[in-house]
């Protein structure tokens, strides 16, 4: 077997995967018809989309499947920050302190799933919301913009997420 048809296999593979992960999620049905279905049918689905969802360049086996023990984390971490900062956005609220603002940063992720799991944490996160992600750019409004220095600011807004990010999608 050459290596491009291995590729191909393991490309197929983890797109089959991913689709089996979600039709778990959504039936939550572990019957063998219920299974061998949904095997089907992903598979199928994963013949023909899986050079849409993992690029034949993109050799990194290990940033398509996460670190279940950091991505725990990573969660509890998630929904603790969701927490806080609703707290935060309705005190600033209550107070009439507001401070809107866009600011831009760079992220260090490298991976497409990484950079859109930052994304979808920051807008999830009470009083930010990426308005862009072009490559590692990101584009948030914030409600407390407590500095316009790109660098300070992508500190604030997504290091924590970065940081175990890039563990889990390493």
């Amino acid at each position: 077997m050459s290596a491009r048809t291995w590729w191909t296999a393991v490309r197929l593979g983890i797109t089959a995967a991913y689709l089996m992960a979600g039709w778990l999620l959504f039936t939550w049905d572990l019957g063998a018809r219920s299974l061998l279905l949904g095997l089907f049918y992903c598979l199928l689905v994963a013949a023909i989309s899986f050079p849409i969802f993992v690029e034949e360049h993109d050799a990194a086996r290990r940033a398509h499947f996460p670190r279940v023990h950091v991505l725990g984390a990573y969660l509890l971490v998630l929904v603790y920050s969701m927490y806080v900062a609703s707290f935060k956005v309705l005190w600033q609220i209550v107070r009439g302190r507001i401070n809107p603002g866009v600011v831009h940063f760079r992220t260090r992720l490298r991976t497409d799933i990484a950079r859109v799991a930052l994304t979808s944490s920051i807008t999830m996160t009470p009083g930010t919301i990426t308005l862009l992600l072009d490559d590692d750019h990101l584009i948030v409004h914030w409600l407390d913009a407590r500095t316009r220095h790109s660098r300070y600011a992508g500190s604030l807004i997504a290091g924590r997420f970065e940081r175990l990010l890039r563990r889990v999608w390493a």
